[in-house]
């Protein structure tokens, strides 16, 4: 089938067999709005991703297996020299080579979990159209080729093990005409007009069959592939009935379709929760509280009041030889601020392609598991205050937007019952913490603080409240240059009326 008229694709539309496990959802928008994230995934506010495949190979980053069929693309030459013409020598030939074989996902999950991982994320299907589960649907998957290991199995198996909830990334909506280069050929050279690997039936099963020529969106048009979809789909949510599901992309292929899966996966996560949906399904597109919105090397700009996720990586998304990875600052000032707004950050912690970790990365997780050790009482099972912070730097929120120049003039609110948490993002050179929000006002009752303390350091503090701002001295001693986290007690904490404030 090379393609639909638009009257065929609509007939096809209208035929399309998409089973809703029973429970309270169906596959509307109106539906949805019963659906209530769940406080596990509130509280945990921080998850590790394992954005990980086959495409870490070559050791060249992200959408390797797409550039590779693009002549003008760097991956293109390197692959030619590498491995041959990718009208012999294609995708189809590098999965093979992935064999994971030093991946001790138990030993991971230890680390991820002391780290202050709070959930965990695997890999499902990447755009190159490869399975990371046991497929019944799908010859290509890391059963049958590659590793010959169920690696979104046993990542559950390790996490349940460890008590972290579990989740798995889905990219499969947009492979459909992501692959559609796979088809094509040399525009110059030797070998122009020879077709590439992609190009041969025998493997269309991998790299599609070719799309119509207006079939060029993110999601395809074809209802054959969204029927395709929504039954691989299907089984990875019936087989692992994981806690999170994650789309790449807005809900696939419109309404229809993506919205009766998204019903189907709470549906089928309310049946093993008592009646109860415990699911979180997260996709790049607003919610209106139907699932979690998510943002792409983003943030939100301020507080939103639907729970949402950032999701990012300290280095490419696949592993890339030639990138060097965030410093770990980075990771804790995306995390506070992201956690001020009432978010949760998702962070890909960037394994080798024999399923290992770099010295720096070890050694940078160790350093936030003694960061959360001690700062973790301001982050997770927390809520925004009023007001997400203040300070210099405001992000404007969305889509990768998310590089800022944190200072420790940069402070961020957290919330727990009646204790409020004001985190600075860096340690105040003249050790002095300077809250502008928590100015004394007219009002008697109002900010009345009682108490100040800094996390992970014993005794109280000397502070002082003015019409300038509570103005807090810091120990001798700095703790750590990355944050101040200062513990708040008091009655009628809100923000006092300044211009200053964000």
């Amino acid at each position: 089938m090379l393609g639909c008229s638009l009257t065929a694709m609509k007939a096809q539309t209208n035929s399309l067999h998409l089973p809703i496990a029973p429970g309270p959802f169906i596959g509307t928008r109106d539906s949805l709005t019963n659906y209530s994230c769940p406080k596990w995934f509130r509280d945990a506010k921080f998850g590790i991703w394992a954005h990980w495949g086959p495409q870490s190979v070559p050791m060249e980053g992200d959408w390797y297996a797409r550039k590779m069929y693009q002549q003008n693309q760097l991956d293109y030459t390197n692959h030619l020299l590498r491995w041959g013409h990718p009208s012999t020598n294609g995708w189809k030939d590098i999965i093979p080579l992935w064999k994971a074989e030093n991946w001790d996902p138990e030993r991971l999950m230890e680390l991820y979990k002391k780290a202050g991982a709070r959930y965990f994320v695997s890999m499902g299907s990447h755009h190159d159209n490869f399975f990371l589960w046991n497929s019944k649907l799908h010859r290509w998957n890391s059963v049958q080729m590659g590793p010959h290991r169920d690696v979104v199995g046993e990542w559950q198996k390790a996490a349940k093990k460890n008590g972290l909830p579990f989740g798995v990334s889905e990219h499969l909506g947009a492979s459909f005409t992501w692959f559609q280069d796979a088809h094509r050929a040399d525009r110059t050279g030797p070998l122009a007009g020879v077709p590439y690997d992609g190009a041969n039936s025998n493997y269309w099963d991998l790299y599609h069959f070719p799309a119509a020529q207006n079939d060029r969106g993110w999601y395809s048009k074809n209802p054959q592939w969204q029927q395709e979809w929504f039954n691989e789909i299907e089984e990875l949510v019936d087989n692992y009935k994981p806690d999170l599901l994650y789309s790449d992309g807005p809900v696939p292929f419109g309404n229809e379709v993506g919205l009766s899966q998204i019903a189907n996966f709470y549906n089928v996560n309310a049946a093993a929760h008592h009646g109860t949906c415990q699911a979180v399904y997260t996709c790049k597109q607003p919610s209106g509280g139907r699932w979690v919105q998510d943002y792409e090397r983003g943030v939100g700009g301020t507080i939103s009041p639907y729970p949402w996720q950032t999701d990012t990586s300290i280095g490419d998304w696949f592993y890339n030889r030639h990138w060097k990875y965030q410093p770990l600052s980075w990771t804790v000032h995306m995390l506070v601020d992201i956690v001020s707004k009432n978010g949760n950050l998702l962070l890909n912690v960037v394994l080798r392609p024999d399923g290992t970790l770099d010295p720096e990365v070890e050694t940078m997780l160790h350093q936030l598991a003694d960061w959360t050790a001690v700062n973790g009482e301001a982050i997770y099972g927390t809520r925004p205050w009023l007001l997400f912070g203040e300070g210099g730097v405001q992000a404007k929120g969305g889509a990768f937007k998310e590089n800022m120049a944190y200072s420790a003039r940069d402070i961020r609110f957290t919330t727990k019952g009646k204790t409020l948490y004001a985190i600075a993002l860096g340690w105040p050179a003249d050790g002095k913490m300077v809250i502008k929000s928590l100015a004394k006002t007219t009002h008697s009752n109002q900010n009345n603080v009682k108490k100040v303390e800094l996390l992970g350091h014993s005794g109280r503090l000397k502070f002082d409240q003015t019409a300038d701002g509570l103005a807090v001295e810091l120990p001798g001693e700095k703790l750590s240059d990355l944050t101040c986290t200062l513990r708040i007690t008091g009655s009628d904490l809100r923000p006092a009326p300044s211009p200053t404030t964000q």
